[in-house]
């Protein structure tokens, strides 16, 4: 059976925090209840589905939210528009075979529908080179690095309007 994409639900969020705990450390460890916090928070909160079985989603908010991410903040310190991807994940036996494209270009009808830019952080400490390379293949620039100290990342933006520099 095709993979399917839908809305997410409050019944997704246990297997969202599975398939989020497989993408650790990249995807940031939450509990189930931070999970369906932020899932409430979301503008774009899409799943994949095979078979009927969550196989990845992605999370995105909107500026200004009560979201208590630094990452985030430093998007909104920055910018006045834009789709911030909290996370996105897929679960390990899917992995490579489309999914990530999948949302993300739902991620980025969005953000062309609303003329806004995509926002989103890769761990550099410790690295994720594999999520780098996905986002730059993916048409994301760099626009900056957060050092949390034992942790880091890399601030990608994709489409970015000229009035926002």
């Amino acid at each position: 059976m095709p993979k399917t994409t839908a809305l997410l639900s409050h019944n997704d969020v246990p297997m969202m925090w599975e398939i989020n705990e497989q993408g650790l450390p990249g995807t940031g460890q939450v509990t189930q209840g931070e999970m369906a916090k932020l899932l409430d928070l979301s503008e774009v909160s899409l799943g994949a589905y095979q078979d009927g079985t969550l196989i990845g989603f992605v999370l995105c908010l909107l500026p200004k939210t009560e979201y208590g991410s630094l990452n985030y903040a430093w998007f909104n310190q920055r910018y006045d528009q834009f789709i911030y991807v909290d996370r996105i994940a897929v679960a390990k036996d899917s992995r490579n075979s489309g999914i990530g494209t999948l949302l993300y270009q739902q991620v980025f009808d969005y953000a062309t529908q609303h003329g806004i830019p995509v926002t989103a952080e890769v761990s550099l400490k410790p690295s994720n080179e594999g999520s780098d390379r996905f986002h730059l293949r993916h048409g994301f620039v760099t626009v900056g690095e957060l050092d949390h100290g034992d942790k880091a990342v890399t601030m990608y933006i994709k489409d970015k309007k000229p009035e926002d520099d």
